[in-house]
């Protein structure tokens, strides 16, 4: 007798534990970061270094305008009317 409705556990459960492991790794190297980061902060040079490479990451990256026509015409909101 076929069951009206599929099976996925196996797919379910394996899906699960790849993004278990994903998370797992990620976080992993993130701690890896963080305590780098505070090992090279105890060092006055290499702290300095930091600092000036983070401001002028955060200021490239986080205070630089972007206009919002820009952001929807690279997505594709322009190019047909009718996908909108």
């Amino acid at each position: 007798m076929n069951p009206i409705l599929k099976n996925d556990q196996d797919y379910l459960a394996e899906k699960f534990i790849l993004n278990d492991n994903h998370i797992h790794q990620t976080s992993r190297i993130a701690l890896l970061k963080i305590q780098s980061w505070r090992f090279a902060s105890n060092d006055p040079q290499v702290n300095r270094r930091y600092y000036k490479e983070i401001e002028v990451r955060i200021k490239d990256s986080f205070f630089s305008f972007v206009p919002n026509n820009f952001i929807l015409s690279e997505e594709g909101f322009y190019f047909s009317g009718l996908d909108n």
